[in-house]
C-alpha cells in the first residue's frame, strides 16, 4: 500500500506532503480555535506547529488538502501504523481551517482515504483526543465506533489519552450501498 497516493475528486486534492508545504500548511494551522478541543491545544504556535510538521514529513504517509476550485490549502492528514498481519491502518493527525467546518469536507476526505485503503486493508482505526468532542462525532458519523483507549504520544510532545475508534471494509461498503 502507497501510503501517499495523490487522491482527488471532483473538489478537492490530496497529495503527498513536501518540506515546502510548511507556510501554506502553518497559514491554515495558525488558528488557535483548531487546536482548541485538541490534546495539544498550543500547535497553533510557530515552533510547535513545526515539530508537528516534521513529524508529518517523516511519517510518509502525510498530505496537503487543496480545494480545488480555489486552489487554497485547507488543511493536512496522513495515513499512519499500516499493519499488514492485522490488515489493519490509522487515518489521523487531520485539521482544516475553520472555514470549512461543517460543510461536509471531513466527510468527503475521509471518505476518499477510506475508500483507497479499503483496497488494501479491512480495518481502519483512528485516534480522537478524549476531548475532542467535534472530531469524536464526526468520526462517528463516518460509522466508525469506540473500540479503546490509549495513550499517544505524538511526535516530540507528550502522552495524551486518545479514544480508538474503527471503521471495517464491510460497514464501509455497507454505508456506501445504502
Amino acid at each position: 500500500m502507497d501510503l501517499q497516493p495523490i487522491l482527488e475528486n471532483d473538489q478537492f486534492k490530496l497529495s503527498p506532503l513536501k518540506e515546502n508545504d510548511f507556510s501554506v500548511i502553518y497559514d491554515v494551522a495558525a488558528d488557535p480555535e483548531i487546536w482548541a478541543q485538541h490534546p495539544n491545544q498550543d500547535r497553533w504556535q510557530r515552533e510547535v506547529f513545526q515539530t508537528f510538521f516534521e513529524g508529518a514529513l517523516q511519517s510518509r504517509g502525510a498530505f496537503r488538502i487543496v480545494d480545488k476550485s480555489t486552489g487554497t490549502t485547507i488543511g493536512s492528514t496522513r495515513f499512519y501504523d499500516l499493519d499488514e498481519a492485522k490488515s489493519q491502518i490509522f487515518i489521523g493527525y487531520t485539521f482544516y481551517a475553520t472555514a470549512y467546518w461543517g460543510t461536509g469536507v471531513n466527510r468527503v476526505i475521509k471518505g476518499m482515504m477510506l475508500d483507497y485503503a479499503f483496497q488494501f486493508v479491512n480495518h481502519v482505526q483512528f485516534h480522537i483526543g478524549s476531548a475532542n468532542i467535534r472530531s469524536q462525532i464526526a468520526i462517528a458519523r463516518l460509522g466508525a465506533v469506540k473500540v479503546g483507549e490509549q495513550e499517544v504520544t505524538y511526535f516530540g510532545e507528550t502522552p495524551k489519552l486518545n479514544y480508538v475508534y474503527e471503521i471495517s471494509k464491510t460497514d464501509w461498503q455497507h454505508r456506501q450501498q445504502g
